[in-house]
């Protein structure tokens, strides 16, 4: 018999079942199959699989303190969501404590790793970029610290997760630019590794293929999280030859670049190229020519991941993780010629 430690992820992995299938059969939760949890216990006796005694609702002290990660704050996506979360804590007599990662993988696990020493009760998190793997979120988990994801999410996890309609909307987003008259559009994505980025990649692709309009992989520009790097792919796109006539960003810092790179080129916008972007930016109607924007529920979001979090300190009985989907909206303004 194996007397070493054994966490959720090998158990999950010799059982080839997901950790979040796993994490609900050692609950006994009424998801999982009869069969499932015998296999699940089974195993979990053999090798000795000995659960937090103190997880979940069995941790006895309480700090009334949430965490929060987010990747950063640069976009305002993540300052309305904090908001959402900051006024929904507060009103229900919970601290926050905020942590920026900076796009910093490492950090992200440092920080996380210390989230197990009582200091919070919960965590609200949208991941960094890019991310290979999520053991320290696995940890959290298993010393039973409930997580709750929002925008840049984790899948497997017996968690909720709080998220945008990303497909749809750019599809939809794409299809606006080709009905404005757009047949050259080219995509600048935050990463081609989370789940957003690819998303909305997928979103962009169908929508140019339903139109019959070729993608174009030099068309399809993936950011490094480097300003300079991002705005030279940028602007090496906008001055080739054959150059967009349709530029639709994952996110209002590309957008912005952009605007500097017409305005030093003078690449006329929306008459050579129109522009459309993901932003809760609460300044694109000042822009010239004011930004069309694809907007976040940031807030909502924001309030919903929290609630859901509470929900699960302080009525675990209650509590089912859940998928939620919200739905953002497409904000015609001068940059795509409205």
């Amino acid at each position: 018999m194996n007397m070493e430690p054994i966490n959720l992820k090998k158990l999950a992995s010799l059982l080839h079942l997901s950790i979040s299938t796993v994490s609900k059969a050692l609950r006994d939760s009424h998801e999982i199959s009869a069969d499932t949890k015998k296999r699940v216990m089974d195993l979990a006796r053999e090798l000795n699989y000995e659960p937090n005694p103190y997880a979940g609702s069995l941790r006895k002290f309480k700090s009334k303190t949430i965490a929060v990660v987010v990747p950063d704050i640069i976009n305002n996506f993540f300052i309305f969501a904090i908001k959402g979360i900051q006024e929904t804590a507060h009103a229900k007599g919970y601290h926050v404590l905020i942590y920026i990662t900076n796009e910093n993988p490492e950090y992200e696990k440092d920080v996380v790793r210390h989230m197990t020493n009582g200091r919070v009760d919960g965590v609200v998190i949208s991941l960094t970029s890019p991310i290979d793997d999520t053991e320290h979120l696995m940890h959290l988990q298993e010393k039973g610290v409930p997580v709750v994801f929002f925008d840049r999410v984790a899948e497997g996890f017996d968690s909720t997760i709080i998220t945008t309609n990303n497909y749809e909307s750019a599809y939809n987003g794409t299809r606006y630019l080709i009905e404005q008259g757009c047949r050259r559009i080219a995509h600048c994505q935050v990463s081609d590794k989370i789940s957003i980025g690819i998303d909305r990649l997928n979103g962009y692709k169908k929508a140019l293929e339903d139109a019959g309009i070729e993608v174009r992989p030099e068309w399809i520009l993936t950011s490094k999280k480097d300003s300079a790097h991002d705005a030279t792919l940028i602007e090496n796109a906008l001055l080739q030859k054959n150059a967009p006539d349709g530029l639709f960003t994952s996110v209002e810092t590309h957008a912005l670049i952009t605007y500097d790179i017409c305005r030093k080129h003078k690449i006329d916008m929306p008459g050579k190229l129109k522009l459309l972007s993901f932003s809760n930016m609460p300044t694109a109607h000042l822009l010239k020519p004011s930004l069309s924007t694809i907007t976040q529920p940031a807030f909502e979001i924001g309030q919903a991941a929290v609630q859901q979090l509470i929900l699960a300190l302080e009525k675990p009985a209650r509590y089912i993780p859940e998928k939620v989907n919200m739905d953002s909206v497409l904000i015609e303004r001068e940059s795509t010629g409205k």
